[in-house]
């Protein structure tokens, strides 16, 4: 297992963002539900702004534009159902919450995607705060932890390697290799995430020439549960700043 004390320490982060004017109250999401997780995407096409409120029992999806709000439900595991997972007395004034964050969400979630990613990339650079440049718009200072990933050395072996998510329960990624430093397609290494103790384990392919490989096969597995907890465990700086943008305006820091 790679050790978890090599690792960069967690950084606080600031964020300068425009959240439009809505920042304010709203109402209060019902008792009992918790706090929710919160996200968005947009489609670049439609113009569609896609909310996702997750909680504990289940999940609330939100499409946003112009026209208005649409919404289904989900089941905490993401199953689609029909009706509602919350309770009736719930989810009257979970909609209701909703819809007013909804319009908050619409006309600045494009800025705001393309604002974190940017971010992200300053804290990559190590700055400790991110500020666009900006006309004389109501601003809100965002802060967030982000936790310090593993300290890895490089790929060591030969030729170039790859991973990427493959199908399969617990959200699983392979290795995948090639001798020559082309586009990698042999598998050499699989990891996933263990349901017993959240960490990663992986293990070898059978049948690889760990010698062409350049490394053994006990040293790849280590490295890869290290890129495991890096790009798979550790949440994106840009999907931290995101969320807690989306809180600011849902009413929820």
């Amino acid at each position: 297992m790679t050790d978890p004390t090599l690792r960069l320490p967690n950084q606080t982060f600031r964020a300068v963002l425009s959240l439009g004017d809505g920042i304010g109250t709203l109402p209060p999401l019902p008792r009992g539900l918790g706090r929710p997780e919160l996200d968005a995407d947009i489609d670049d096409e439609t113009g569609i702004v896609s909310l996702f409120v997750h909680f504990a029992s289940g999940q609330l999806h939100l499409d946003v534009s112009d026209d208005g709000v649409e919404h289904h439900f989900h089941a905490a595991n993401g199953d689609d159902i029909d009706g509602s997972p919350f309770r009736r007395d719930q989810t009257p004034a979970l909609l209701e919450w909703a819809q007013q964050f909804a319009r908050r969400a619409l006309p600045v979630v494009p800025d705001l995607l393309a604002d974190a990613e940017e971010a992200a990339e300053w804290h990559a650079a190590g700055l400790k705060v991110f500020a666009r440049e900006t006309g004389p718009v109501p601003l809100e200072i965002i802060e967030v932890e982000l936790e310090g990933e593993l300290m890895l050395l490089p790929w060591l072996g030969s030729g170039t390697v790859e991973h990427e998510h493959i199908d399969g329960d617990h959200h699983p990624i392979e290795l995948v290799w090639d001798p020559a430093g082309l586009e990698p397609s042999i598998r050499i290494a699989r990891a996933w995430l263990d349901p017993r103790t959240d960490a990663p384990r992986a293990v070898a392919e059978p049948g690889v020439d760990w010698n062409a490989v350049g490394m053994p096969a006990t040293e790849v597995v280590q490295w890869l549960e290290g890129v495991y907890v890096n790009h798979h465990l550790i949440a994106h700086p840009a999907h931290v700043i995101m969320q807690a943008a989306l809180e600011r305006l849902a009413g929820l820091d």
